[in-house]
Protein backbone atom coordinates (compact mmCIF):
# COMPACT_ATOMS: atom_id res chain seq x y z
CA UNK A 1 0.00 0.00 0.00
CA UNK A 2 3.03 2.67 0.83
CA UNK A 3 5.07 1.58 -2.11
CA UNK A 4 1.07 2.32 -4.41
CA UNK A 5 1.03 6.06 -2.63
CA UNK A 6 4.88 6.59 -3.10
CA UNK A 7 4.43 5.90 -7.02
CA UNK A 8 1.12 7.80 -7.16
CA UNK A 9 2.69 10.85 -5.24
CA UNK A 10 5.56 10.15 -8.24
CA UNK A 11 2.78 9.77 -11.07
CA UNK A 12 0.48 12.65 -10.34
CA UNK A 13 0.81 16.56 -10.48
CA UNK A 14 0.60 18.72 -7.54
CA UNK A 15 -2.89 18.82 -6.71
CA UNK A 16 -2.27 21.94 -4.34
CA UNK A 17 -1.49 23.96 -6.63
CA UNK A 18 -3.86 22.75 -9.53
CA UNK A 19 -6.73 23.42 -6.33
CA UNK A 20 -5.24 27.24 -6.08
CA UNK A 21 -5.24 27.96 -9.81
CA UNK A 22 -8.76 27.01 -9.49
CA UNK A 23 -9.64 29.25 -6.86
CA UNK A 24 -7.68 32.25 -8.83
CA UNK A 25 -10.12 31.57 -11.46
CA UNK A 26 -13.62 31.18 -9.31
CA UNK A 27 -13.04 34.40 -8.18
CA UNK A 28 -12.07 35.97 -11.49
CA UNK A 29 -15.32 34.86 -12.65
CA UNK A 30 -17.20 35.81 -9.63
CA UNK A 31 -15.47 39.55 -9.49
CA UNK A 32 -15.22 39.79 -13.43
CA UNK A 33 -19.07 39.53 -14.05
CA UNK A 34 -19.38 42.28 -11.57
CA UNK A 35 -16.78 44.52 -12.09
CA UNK A 36 -17.30 44.00 -16.41
CA UNK A 37 -20.91 44.98 -16.36
CA UNK A 38 -21.28 48.41 -16.62
CA UNK A 39 -18.78 49.15 -19.39
CA UNK A 40 -20.60 45.63 -21.49
CA UNK A 41 -23.46 47.63 -21.39
CA UNK A 42 -22.11 50.80 -22.19
CA UNK A 43 -20.43 49.34 -25.20
CA UNK A 44 -21.99 46.47 -26.67
CA UNK A 45 -25.58 47.01 -25.07
CA UNK A 46 -25.17 43.65 -23.00
CA UNK A 47 -24.02 43.80 -19.30
CA UNK A 48 -22.70 39.83 -19.55
CA UNK A 49 -20.41 40.63 -22.54
CA UNK A 50 -17.14 40.56 -21.29
CA UNK A 51 -17.81 37.99 -18.56
CA UNK A 52 -19.24 35.43 -21.29
CA UNK A 53 -16.02 36.18 -23.36
CA UNK A 54 -14.00 35.49 -20.95
CA UNK A 55 -15.42 31.89 -19.61
CA UNK A 56 -14.98 31.58 -23.21
CA UNK A 57 -10.83 32.07 -22.81
CA UNK A 58 -10.83 30.51 -19.35
CA UNK A 59 -12.25 27.31 -21.14
CA UNK A 60 -9.53 27.45 -24.63
CA UNK A 61 -6.75 27.47 -21.42
CA UNK A 62 -8.03 25.01 -19.43
CA UNK A 63 -8.43 22.90 -22.89
CA UNK A 64 -4.36 23.96 -23.53
CA UNK A 65 -3.44 23.35 -20.05
CA UNK A 66 -5.18 19.57 -20.71
CA UNK A 67 -2.47 19.37 -24.40
CA UNK A 68 0.71 21.13 -22.27
CA UNK A 69 0.19 19.13 -19.05
CA UNK A 70 0.17 16.01 -21.52
CA UNK A 71 3.46 16.77 -23.85
CA UNK A 72 6.41 15.50 -22.95
CA UNK A 73 8.25 18.80 -21.03
CA UNK A 74 11.06 18.04 -23.20
CA UNK A 75 9.28 18.48 -26.80
CA UNK A 76 9.46 22.28 -25.52
CA UNK A 77 13.31 22.63 -26.40
CA UNK A 78 12.63 21.54 -30.00
CA UNK A 79 9.98 24.37 -30.74
CA UNK A 80 11.96 26.94 -28.09
CA UNK A 81 13.40 28.76 -31.00
CA UNK A 82 10.63 28.34 -33.78
CA UNK A 83 8.14 29.49 -31.12
CA UNK A 84 10.27 32.55 -30.18
CA UNK A 85 10.81 33.60 -33.89
CA UNK A 86 7.14 33.12 -34.62
CA UNK A 87 6.02 35.19 -31.46
CA UNK A 88 8.24 38.48 -32.56
CA UNK A 89 7.13 38.33 -36.45
CA UNK A 90 3.36 38.53 -34.83
CA UNK A 91 3.87 41.23 -31.91
CA UNK A 92 5.97 42.91 -35.13
CA UNK A 93 2.12 42.51 -37.22
CA UNK A 94 0.68 44.93 -34.27
CA UNK A 95 2.11 47.94 -36.71
CA UNK A 96 0.74 46.35 -39.55
CA UNK A 97 -2.63 49.04 -41.02
CA UNK A 98 -5.63 47.24 -40.76
CA UNK A 99 -3.66 44.02 -38.94
CA UNK A 100 -2.62 46.00 -35.65
CA UNK A 101 -5.05 47.68 -33.19
CA UNK A 102 -4.63 50.96 -31.15
CA UNK A 103 -6.73 51.77 -28.42
CA UNK A 104 -5.19 54.35 -25.84
CA UNK A 105 -2.64 55.71 -28.14
CA UNK A 106 -1.28 52.07 -28.04
CA UNK A 107 -0.66 49.45 -30.93
CA UNK A 108 -0.84 45.72 -28.73
CA UNK A 109 -3.49 44.13 -30.43
CA UNK A 110 -3.92 42.19 -33.64
CA UNK A 111 -7.79 41.57 -35.10
CA UNK A 112 -8.44 38.44 -36.42
CA UNK A 113 -11.67 38.04 -37.70
CA UNK A 114 -13.97 38.48 -34.36
CA UNK A 115 -11.03 37.18 -32.28
CA UNK A 116 -8.98 40.28 -30.94
CA UNK A 117 -5.18 38.58 -29.47
CA UNK A 118 -2.20 40.34 -27.53
CA UNK A 119 0.90 38.95 -29.15
CA UNK A 120 2.93 40.08 -26.02
CA UNK A 121 1.07 37.57 -24.22
CA UNK A 122 2.69 34.42 -26.34
CA UNK A 123 6.13 36.22 -25.85
CA UNK A 124 6.18 36.04 -22.42
CA UNK A 125 5.43 32.19 -23.03
CA UNK A 126 8.36 31.82 -25.51
CA UNK A 127 10.64 33.77 -23.57
CA UNK A 128 10.56 31.21 -20.55
CA UNK A 129 10.60 28.23 -23.04
CA UNK A 130 13.47 29.53 -25.18
CA UNK A 131 15.58 31.20 -21.82
CA UNK A 132 15.00 27.19 -20.08
CA UNK A 133 16.19 25.47 -23.19
CA UNK A 134 19.01 28.47 -23.93
CA UNK A 135 20.35 27.96 -20.28
CA UNK A 136 20.66 24.88 -20.04
CA UNK A 137 22.07 24.12 -23.57
CA UNK A 138 25.03 26.54 -22.94
CA UNK A 139 25.63 25.21 -18.94
CA UNK A 140 28.41 27.42 -17.64
CA UNK A 141 28.97 29.60 -20.76
CA UNK A 142 26.17 31.31 -19.00
CA UNK A 143 28.51 32.71 -16.08
CA UNK A 144 31.31 33.84 -19.58
CA UNK A 145 30.72 37.30 -20.51
CA UNK A 146 30.86 36.74 -24.63
CA UNK A 147 28.98 33.62 -24.58
CA UNK A 148 26.37 34.24 -21.67
CA UNK A 149 25.60 37.73 -20.85
CA UNK A 150 26.04 39.64 -23.88
CA UNK A 151 23.90 37.83 -26.26
CA UNK A 152 21.45 37.64 -23.40
CA UNK A 153 21.34 41.49 -23.20
CA UNK A 154 20.73 41.35 -26.99
CA UNK A 155 17.91 39.32 -26.88
CA UNK A 156 16.61 41.54 -24.28
CA UNK A 157 17.62 44.77 -26.11
CA UNK A 158 15.87 43.19 -29.52
CA UNK A 159 12.33 42.46 -27.27
CA UNK A 160 12.78 45.79 -25.63
CA UNK A 161 12.68 47.93 -28.53
CA UNK A 162 9.79 46.20 -30.21
CA UNK A 163 7.33 46.05 -26.85
CA UNK A 164 8.35 49.95 -26.09
CA UNK A 165 7.61 50.85 -30.00
CA UNK A 166 3.82 49.67 -29.00
CA UNK A 167 4.33 50.75 -26.15
CA UNK A 168 3.86 48.51 -23.46
CA UNK A 169 6.39 49.26 -20.56
CA UNK A 170 4.57 46.74 -17.92
CA UNK A 171 4.98 43.86 -20.23
CA UNK A 172 9.07 44.97 -20.69
CA UNK A 173 9.08 45.00 -16.83
CA UNK A 174 7.63 41.71 -16.63
CA UNK A 175 9.60 40.24 -19.34
CA UNK A 176 13.04 41.43 -17.33
CA UNK A 177 12.00 40.48 -14.27
CA UNK A 178 11.65 36.69 -15.46
CA UNK A 179 14.26 36.43 -17.84
CA UNK A 180 16.49 37.93 -14.77
CA UNK A 181 15.60 35.60 -12.30
CA UNK A 182 15.93 32.58 -14.86
CA UNK A 183 19.52 34.14 -15.76
CA UNK A 184 20.39 34.26 -11.71
CA UNK A 185 18.66 30.25 -11.57
CA UNK A 186 21.16 29.44 -14.62
CA UNK A 187 24.41 30.10 -12.44
CA UNK A 188 25.02 33.39 -13.64
CA UNK A 189 27.58 35.40 -12.09
CA UNK A 190 26.58 38.27 -9.32
CA UNK A 191 28.77 40.69 -10.75
CA UNK A 192 26.90 39.89 -14.53
CA UNK A 193 23.40 40.05 -12.54
CA UNK A 194 24.20 43.40 -10.42
CA UNK A 195 25.23 44.91 -14.23
CA UNK A 196 21.94 43.70 -15.69
CA UNK A 197 20.22 45.39 -13.25
CA UNK A 198 21.65 48.31 -13.44
CA UNK A 199 21.32 48.34 -16.98
CA UNK A 200 18.03 47.89 -16.78
CA UNK A 201 17.08 50.80 -13.95
CA UNK A 202 18.96 53.05 -16.05
CA UNK A 203 16.90 51.93 -18.84
CA UNK A 204 14.03 51.61 -17.27
CA UNK A 205 14.55 55.84 -15.77
CA UNK A 206 15.33 56.77 -19.18
CA UNK A 207 12.07 55.97 -20.78
CA UNK A 208 10.21 57.36 -18.54
CA UNK A 209 12.03 60.91 -18.41
CA UNK A 210 11.70 61.11 -22.51
CA UNK A 211 7.83 60.26 -21.98
CA UNK A 212 5.99 63.14 -20.20
CA UNK A 213 2.68 60.67 -19.48
CA UNK A 214 5.53 58.06 -18.06
CA UNK A 215 6.72 60.73 -15.99
CA UNK A 216 3.44 61.90 -14.77
CA UNK A 217 2.91 58.59 -13.57
CA UNK A 218 5.89 58.07 -11.83
CA UNK A 219 5.63 61.67 -9.94
CA UNK A 220 1.79 60.30 -8.82
CA UNK A 221 3.75 57.76 -7.77
CA UNK A 222 5.84 59.75 -5.28
CA UNK A 223 3.46 62.10 -4.48
CA UNK A 224 -0.40 60.32 -5.35
CA UNK A 225 -2.05 63.50 -3.02
CA UNK A 226 -0.30 66.61 -4.95
CA UNK A 227 -1.51 64.75 -8.23
CA UNK A 228 -5.16 63.85 -6.11
CA UNK A 229 -7.22 66.55 -8.85
CA UNK A 230 -5.27 66.17 -11.73
CA UNK A 231 -5.54 63.96 -14.92
CA UNK A 232 -2.76 62.20 -14.53
CA UNK A 233 -3.16 60.76 -10.70
CA UNK A 234 -6.64 60.00 -11.65
CA UNK A 235 -7.22 56.22 -11.43
CA UNK A 236 -5.00 56.58 -8.65
CA UNK A 237 -7.46 58.45 -6.71
CA UNK A 238 -10.26 56.78 -7.87
CA UNK A 239 -8.42 53.12 -6.98
CA UNK A 240 -7.68 53.80 -3.55
CA UNK A 241 -11.30 55.17 -3.21
CA UNK A 242 -12.72 51.93 -4.28
CA UNK A 243 -9.99 50.05 -1.93
CA UNK A 244 -10.75 52.12 1.16
CA UNK A 245 -14.22 52.55 0.28
CA UNK A 246 -14.67 48.44 1.10
CA UNK A 247 -13.19 48.30 4.21
CA UNK A 248 -13.44 45.62 6.16
CA UNK A 249 -15.77 42.90 4.86
CA UNK A 250 -16.44 44.65 1.57
CA UNK A 251 -19.98 46.79 -0.16
CA UNK A 252 -20.91 42.96 -0.97
CA UNK A 253 -20.68 41.77 -4.35
CA UNK A 254 -22.34 43.97 -7.22
CA UNK A 255 -22.29 46.55 -5.04
CA UNK A 256 -19.34 48.78 -6.19
CA UNK A 257 -20.00 52.11 -7.47
CA UNK A 258 -16.60 52.78 -8.58
CA UNK A 259 -17.05 50.77 -11.70
CA UNK A 260 -19.67 53.31 -12.70
CA UNK A 261 -17.00 54.75 -14.84
CA UNK A 262 -15.53 56.54 -12.33
CA UNK A 263 -12.28 54.07 -12.14
CA UNK A 264 -10.74 53.53 -15.35
CA UNK A 265 -10.03 49.99 -16.34
CA UNK A 266 -12.32 48.34 -13.80
CA UNK A 267 -12.16 44.93 -15.47
CA UNK A 268 -8.65 45.20 -16.68
CA UNK A 269 -5.96 47.08 -14.27
CA UNK A 270 -7.91 48.34 -11.98
CA UNK A 271 -10.06 45.23 -10.85
CA UNK A 272 -7.99 44.77 -8.27
CA UNK A 273 -9.70 48.25 -6.36
CA UNK A 274 -12.89 46.73 -7.42
CA UNK A 275 -12.03 43.52 -5.27
CA UNK A 276 -11.27 45.61 -2.36
CA UNK A 277 -14.14 48.00 -3.01
CA UNK A 278 -16.61 44.83 -2.96
CA UNK A 279 -14.64 42.41 -1.22
CA UNK A 280 -13.25 44.78 1.18
CA UNK A 281 -10.08 44.21 3.25
CA UNK A 282 -11.08 39.95 3.76
CA UNK A 283 -11.48 40.08 0.05
CA UNK A 284 -8.04 41.57 -0.88
CA UNK A 285 -6.26 39.45 1.84
CA UNK A 286 -7.72 36.30 0.24
CA UNK A 287 -6.83 36.82 -3.33
CA UNK A 288 -3.01 38.09 -2.64
CA UNK A 289 -2.57 35.08 -0.23
CA UNK A 290 -4.01 32.82 -3.00
CA UNK A 291 -1.03 34.20 -4.97
CA UNK A 292 1.82 34.14 -2.38
CA UNK A 293 0.49 30.14 -2.31
CA UNK A 294 1.00 29.99 -6.10
CA UNK A 295 4.29 31.06 -5.75
CA UNK A 296 5.01 28.99 -3.09
CA UNK A 297 4.30 25.28 -4.76
CA UNK A 298 5.46 26.83 -7.83
CA UNK A 299 8.92 28.00 -6.84
CA UNK A 300 8.94 24.27 -4.90
CA UNK A 301 7.85 22.85 -7.73
CA UNK A 302 11.13 24.44 -9.19
CA UNK A 303 13.52 23.53 -6.23
CA UNK A 304 12.41 19.77 -6.99
CA UNK A 305 12.52 19.74 -10.53
CA UNK A 306 15.40 16.98 -11.04
CA UNK A 307 17.33 19.14 -14.36
CA UNK A 308 18.64 22.23 -15.18
CA UNK A 309 15.83 22.58 -18.27
CA UNK A 310 12.69 21.69 -16.06
CA UNK A 311 13.83 24.11 -13.37
CA UNK A 312 13.97 27.45 -15.28
CA UNK A 313 10.67 26.64 -17.17
CA UNK A 314 8.96 26.20 -13.65
CA UNK A 315 10.69 29.07 -12.23
CA UNK A 316 9.74 31.44 -15.58
CA UNK A 317 6.33 30.21 -15.38
CA UNK A 318 6.28 30.83 -11.93
CA UNK A 319 7.86 34.55 -12.03
CA UNK A 320 5.37 35.77 -14.83
CA UNK A 321 2.55 34.87 -12.77
CA UNK A 322 3.66 35.94 -9.33
CA UNK A 323 5.94 39.05 -10.88
CA UNK A 324 3.08 39.99 -12.52
CA UNK A 325 0.47 39.78 -9.81
CA UNK A 326 2.58 41.86 -7.37
CA UNK A 327 3.00 45.00 -10.35
CA UNK A 328 -0.69 45.19 -10.24
CA UNK A 329 -1.42 44.49 -6.81
CA UNK A 330 1.02 46.86 -5.91
CA UNK A 331 -0.20 49.72 -8.37
CA UNK A 332 -3.51 49.48 -7.54
CA UNK A 333 -2.39 50.07 -3.87
CA UNK A 334 -0.32 53.41 -5.28
CA UNK A 335 3.14 51.21 -3.91
CA UNK A 336 4.06 51.20 -7.72
CA UNK A 337 3.62 53.40 -10.55
CA UNK A 338 0.86 52.30 -12.63
CA UNK A 339 2.23 49.90 -15.69
CA UNK A 340 -0.78 48.84 -17.12
CA UNK A 341 -0.62 45.16 -16.61
CA UNK A 342 -3.34 42.80 -15.65
CA UNK A 343 -3.97 40.50 -13.04
CA UNK A 344 -3.38 37.15 -13.74
CA UNK A 345 -6.51 34.73 -13.82
CA UNK A 346 -8.36 37.52 -12.92
CA UNK A 347 -8.74 40.61 -15.39
CA UNK A 348 -10.53 40.60 -18.67
CA UNK A 349 -8.10 39.52 -21.23
CA UNK A 350 -8.83 36.82 -23.23
CA UNK A 351 -4.79 36.24 -24.54
CA UNK A 352 -3.73 36.82 -20.94
CA UNK A 353 -5.98 34.87 -19.35
CA UNK A 354 -5.63 31.72 -21.84
CA UNK A 355 -2.04 31.75 -21.84
CA UNK A 356 -1.76 32.34 -17.76
CA UNK A 357 -4.02 28.74 -17.09
CA UNK A 358 -2.30 26.86 -20.22
CA UNK A 359 1.36 27.59 -19.22
CA UNK A 360 -0.09 25.72 -16.10
CA UNK A 361 -0.21 22.81 -17.67
CA UNK A 362 3.37 22.70 -17.93
CA UNK A 363 4.00 23.79 -14.29
CA UNK A 364 1.52 20.78 -13.21
CA UNK A 365 3.44 18.60 -15.57
CA UNK A 366 6.98 19.31 -13.64
CA UNK A 367 5.30 18.90 -10.35
CA UNK A 368 4.24 15.42 -11.47
CA UNK A 369 8.02 14.31 -12.31
CA UNK A 370 9.38 15.48 -9.14
CA UNK A 371 10.05 13.11 -6.10
CA UNK A 372 7.45 12.03 -4.32
CA UNK A 373 9.30 12.48 -0.97
CA UNK A 374 9.59 16.40 -1.57
CA UNK A 375 6.16 16.94 -1.91
CA UNK A 376 5.01 14.86 1.53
Amino acid sequence: MSTFRHRLRKTSPDFRLFIVIMFLVVAGIIFLSSASSVISFQQYGDSRYMFVKQVFSIITGFVLMGIFYKIDVEYWKKLAFPMLVASILVLIAVFIPHVGVEHGGARRWIDIGPIQIQPSDFLKFSVIVYLAALFEKKGREVRDLTSGLLPFLALLGLMGILIMAQPDMGTLIVIIMIAGVMYFVSGAKISHLLSLLAAGAAGLLLLIKVSPYRMQRFLVFLNPGAYANHAAGYQTKQALIAIGSGGLIGKGFGQSLQKYRYLPEAATDSIFAIIGEEGGLIGTAVITVLFALFGYYGFRIAGNARDMYTRLLAVGITSWIVFQAILNIAAALSLLPLTGVTLPFISFGGTSVAMVIASCGILLNISRKTLGEDRK
